[in-house]
Formats: structure tokens, C-alpha cells, sequence
């Protein structure tokens, strides 16, 4: 059966192919970025079985991956026994000529800028504003979208105000836009007297926040490239940054988002040893299987604050009852096991500052288990610090995640404070060192002289969602990349040659007998079985077949990669089904 689909009239002559996830095509309406497509029956023979996409001008979308990886790898972000991660299409390999005259749209963080006078935010600032002049500088027109407002204000501030701020820094014009809808017409002819157009506040849209398919259309009308710099949402499926994502010819990640999900990465490498993890907060039972990971990865887990107290009943020691967390009891004693298996040191806050809750200005120290009523743990006592920094002054790397200190305990007296000193002390003589948090982050902001030195993740729930094993929408929904360079000048005779791509060549009897008769094409083969794989190149080898070449891929994720950086046009895409 072969399955043909003719659609080179009906889409404009730059876009790009996109194929929905999954192995199987049906016959019937398939979507193509808001137009319909009629499959037909073509021949009945049984061994013909294949979608034939029509011919079609390729786009180049990007040409190098993130970093390399297993090919046909699944797509997700790593689970307990992999640190595997998607490979996302980048700007920076973004092909910079094919910028020039393209609408752009950029999601980017706007608590970069409503907190730039913090100083661990000032590094992070300086790569979001570097991909939005980058891409003015190419010669897109360039779309802003994000959502602001300021905790500690009254108000929200106004599109007007927002866009002034953001000219100031950028040192261009840029003017907000009161109709998203409109985007198509400024594409033609308002936005060529604008530099940098600012989209509505997304603050309090209800459309983004459930991801409304009719809203991620309307947000991305007219645009043909998305570049999401917003990291710190990438734990959240919304409409600006995972909705519009599949109405976008190409959806790649800015400098920020880039060097972001990178740190991340990093923190469950085990180059350095040893690596500690300094874990605080509270909520023990949702983060179980974070605490697996780090237990399989770290060689040291020290629990502060309420976490504690989750650990100590765990080996059974005795705990106030009421800073113990329902059910948490089993998921405490399975990681202490764990940790026991792989030899590992569990170390716990054995003694905390306590504050009175009927008199807030008194403060006393008590251990673990001799807390009085009326008192509640805020901080670290002496004791646990003088341990913790012991420890730290061995260990090569160090994760600090969730809070040391609560709002109780001025930050000059804070736990987090004395931290920070050791911290950077360690960091100078070569140790890698993650903070994650907000509060944490603020505290050495406060306290470091030397920040550059630290990898500082504010929004923490997207580091516990990486180690969860949790897929992170907002990555999951950018382009793919396939892991290596491709050198199409020794892949094929003549690169320049019209391209023909066949998605699950198989044996690769199909490209053979083409590729014979049509010896003015070229051929590529995309199929996730290795050994089919190196069998057809094996052959085209043996007979100096050299327009015809097979790459094991899954092409699902990575077609749109490979197909970029081909020199010539892509003419026609089969897809066996």
C-alpha cells in the first residue's frame, strides 16, 4: 500500500516539515499547521508501503545539537539508573543568515529584569538581553513575550513602562503592541518602523496558563521562529512556552535558556568526587524519588530543617510528633537503605535554633529531640554547622538545595550566611558548587563575593521536577537535535544534488532501486535499527554506491536537524507506515 500525500502547492515554499509523534500516519485529514491534508490509496501491492510527502522546499532550521547523545534515544528528560536528556536545538547553531527578515517571537524571563539589581540575577541578565540583540543584530524582527509583575508592588507595571525598561537596557526601541492578533500585518509593514515589539502581559491570562490551543495559535500568528529564554518555567506546560512551540516552523532555545539547562545537567554528573548534597526544606513524600537519585548519584546527603526530622524518625530515633510528615515514615527508611547499599554517609541537623511562637524575640537552641512545645525549629545550630563545614571542606562538589534559614532569623545571623563563607572558600580552592533556591540564592548574593564561581538556580521547582525524573515541558517542546556534525561532502559525490529522505528505510531496498534509477538524486535513509543501519551502509560501500547514505536516528525527533544542513533541496520525504 502506498499512501500518498501531494501538499507542495498548498504551504508556503520556505516552511518546514513537521511530522506529528508516532509511528503511524492515518489515512483520512491530517493537520499540518492549520491546513488539512487528504491522504489516498496509490497501488496495492503489499510490499509497497509507504507515505509519500510531496515536493517541498526545506527550510534550515538549525545544524548542531545541544551536546551528543545515544541516537533513538526516549524522549524524556533521565530517570534513576540514566542521566540522559533531551538535545535541544540551539541559537547559537542556529544558522544566522537564515535570521535575517524572519518574525522571531522570544519568550524570556522577565524576573531577569524586575530583579537585576540582584546580584547573582546580573550574569543571567546579561545572556537573556545577549539573544535578543542577537537576533536584532541578524535582522529578524524580533516578538517579546512574557509575563511581569513585582511581588512587592502595588501594582502591575504597565506594558508602556515594561517596554521602556527593556529599551533602556537594550538600547533600542521598544514598542508595545496592544493586538497580538495583529502580528501578521506588522510582519508586512508596521513592525519595519519598529525595532522590538512588546506582546501583551501574560500575568493574569487564564489561556496561558491552560495552555489554550486557540491562544497559542493566536500568540504565534505570523511567526516563524520561537525562542524560548524563559527557564525557569520550563517546568510548566503554558501556552508561551509549550503551546506555541507546534504552530512555529522552528522552536530553539536562547543563550539563557541554553547555559541554564546545561548547569542542570551538570548537577548529576560525577566527574568530581567527593560530591555532597545539602538538602533543606520540607515535603519529604513528593520528593522521594529525587532523594533516590541524589542517594544513587552523591556520596554524601546531609537533611536539614524539616527534612530532618523525616530522617531521624526513619532510623528510629524519637522526634516531636508534630515536625514528623504523614506517610513519609516508609519512603524515609527505603532511602536510608538505599544509602546503606551503595555505602554512602547520611548525615541529619542534629541540634536547631528554635524560635517561641508566643514571643517571636526569643530564641534558644535545642537538639532534636528535646524541642519543647511552643518552640519552632528555624535554623541550624551550632553543633550541625560545625559538622556540615567539616564535611564540606572534603567533598570536590556540593549541591545546596531548599532553604537553610527561615524569615525568622536575620540574614547577618543566618546559618545560610556562615554557609556562604564556606562555601566560597571551598569553590577558590577548585570545588563545584550548585545553590538552588530563592532564599538561598539571595543569602549568598548577600554574602559572596565571588558568584561567578557558583551555578545559582532560583526557581527550585525545576530542578526538583529534573531530578523527580520528570519530563520538563518547556524543554520538551523545542526542537530536537540530532547529536553529531554530518560532513555531506563525504556523505555524497555532490552534496548540492536534490535530496530524497526516506523515515524507516529498513533493509533499504526501497533507496537502492531509486537511488539506481535516479542517479541525479540523492538519497538518505533515516531508521532507528542500528544493524539495518550499518548493513546498507556496508553495501553502498562495497558497490561505491555514493548517492545513497543511511543514518541510525530516530527520526521522529531528530528529522528536522538533519535535513537543515543539507546543502541542496529537499524534493521529496517517504515515510514507510
Amino acid at each position: 500500500m502506498v499512501l500518498v500525500c501531494n501538499y507542495s502547492q498548498m504551504m508556503p515554499p520556505t516552511a518546514a516539515p513537521y511530522f506529528a509523534r508516532g509511528s503511524r500516519i492515518p489515512l483520512g485529514t491530517v493537520q499540518y499547521t492549520g491546513m488539512s491534508l487528504d491522504l489516498q490509496r496509490r497501488g496495492n501491492s503489499r510490499n509497497s508501503r509507504s507515505l509519500m510527502v510531496g515536493a517541498f522546499k526545506k527550510r534550515p532550521v538549525v545544524q548542531m545539537s545541544l551536546a551528543a547523545a545515544n541516537v533513538g534515544a526516549k524522549d524524556k528528560m533521565h530517570t534513576g539508573k540514566s542521566d540522559s536528556v533531551l538535545h535541544v536545538q540551539t541559537l547559537r547553531n542556529f544558522p544566522s543568515e537564515k535570521l535575517h527578515g524572519e518574525v522571531v517571537m522570544v519568550r524570556f524571563d522577565s524576573g531577569l529584569l524586575l530583579n537585576s539589581k540582584d546580584s547573582d540575577n546580573a550574569l543571567s541578565l546579561d545572556k537573556a538581553l545577549f539573544t535578543i540583540k542577537y537576533l536584532y543584530n541578524a535582522g529578524a524582527k524580533v516578538l517579546l513575550l512574557s509575563n511581569w509583575f513585582q511581588s512587592n508592588a502595588s501594582m502591575i507595571l504597565s506594558k508602556e513602562a515594561f517596554a521602556d525598561q527593556l529599551s533602556l537596557l537594550l538600547k533600542v526601541k521598544v514598542v508595545p503592541q496592544n493586538d497580538a492578533s495583529a502580528i501578521t500585518q506588522f510582519k508586512m509593514k508596521k513592525l519595519e518602523n519598529a525595532d522590538i515589539l512588546l506582546l501583551d502581559n501574560l500575568t493574569n491570562s487564564t489561556e496561558e496558563v491552560a495552555n489554550s490551543p486557540e491562544f497559542s495559535k493566536s500568540l504565534s500568528s505570523g511567526v516563524s521562529i520561537f525562542v524560548n529564554d524563559a527557564f525557569s518555567l520550563s517546568h510548566r506546560v503554558l501556552a508561551s512556552t509549550v503551546g506555541v512551540a507546534r504552530f512555529c516552523h522552528a522552536s530553539v532555545a536562547g543563550f539563557h535558556f541554553e547555559e541554564e539547562l546545561l548547569q542542570l545537567m551538570k548537577i548529576i554528573e560525577t566527574k568530581k568526587r567527593p560530591y555532597l548534597a545539602i538538602i533543606g526544606g520540607s515535603n519529604f513524600l513528593p520528593k522521594a524519588n529525587a532523594f533516590h537519585l541524589l542517594a544513587s548519584t552523591c556520596d554524601v546527603l546531609v537533611f536539614i530543617g524539616k527534612l530532618a526530622f523525616q530522617i531521624i524518625n526513619g532510623f528510629g530515633l524519637p522526634v516531636p510528633a508534630n515536625l514528623v510528615e504523614h506517610h513519609s515514615l516508609e519512603e524515609a527508611q527505603k532511602l536510608i537503605k538505599l544509602a546503606q547499599e551503595r555505602k554512602i554517609h547520611i548525615y541529619f541537623q542534629k541540634d536547631f535554633l528554635c524560635v517561641n511562637i508566643s514571643k517571636p524575640e526569643l530564641l534558644d537552641i535545642f537538639t532534636y529531640n528535646e524541642i519543647l512545645a511552643g518552640w519552632v525549629p528555624v535554623d541550624l545550630g551550632p553543633i550541625s554547622l560545625k559538622e556540615i563545614s567539616a564535611v564540606l571542606s572534603t567533598c570536590k562538589k556540593v549541591l545546596l538545595i531548599g532553604s537553610v534559614s527561615s524569615g525568622y532569623v536575620k540574614q547577618e545571623m543566618a546559618a545560610t550566611s556562615q554557609l556562604a563563607v564556606e562555601l566560597e572558600r571551598i569553590s577558590k580552592n577548585g570545588s563545584e558548587v550548585f545553590i538552588v533556591g530563592d532564599a538561598a540564592c539571595k543569602a549568598f548574593a548577600g554574602k559572596s563575593s565571588s558568584l561567578n564561581q557558583f551555578s545559582m538556580f532560583r526557581n527550585a521547582s525545576v530542578v526538583w521536577e529534573f531530578l523527580r525524573g520528570t519530563r520538563l515541558p518547556g524543554v520538551a517542546a523545542l526542537d530536537k537535535a540530532y547529536p553529531y556534525n554530518l560532513n555531506w561532502d563525504t556523505i555524497f559525490s555532490d552534496p548540492t544534488k536534490s535530496l530524497l529522505v526516506d523515515i524507516g528505510s529498513g533493509n533499504g531496498l526501497f533507496i537502492f532501486e531509486m537511488a539506481r534509477k535516479h542517479t541525479d538524486l540523492n538519497f538518505l535513509g533515516l531508521e532507528i535499527n542500528k544493524k539495518l543501519v550499518q548493513r546498507c551502509l556496508d553495501n553502498s560501500l562495497q558497490f561505491e554506491l555514493k548517492n545513497r547514505y543511511f543514518l541510525s536516528t530516530n527520526a521522529t525527533s531528530t528529522f528536522r536537524s538533519i535535513v537543515s544542513s543539507y546543502p541542496g533541496d529537499l524534493v521529496l520525504v517517504t515515510i514507510q507506515v
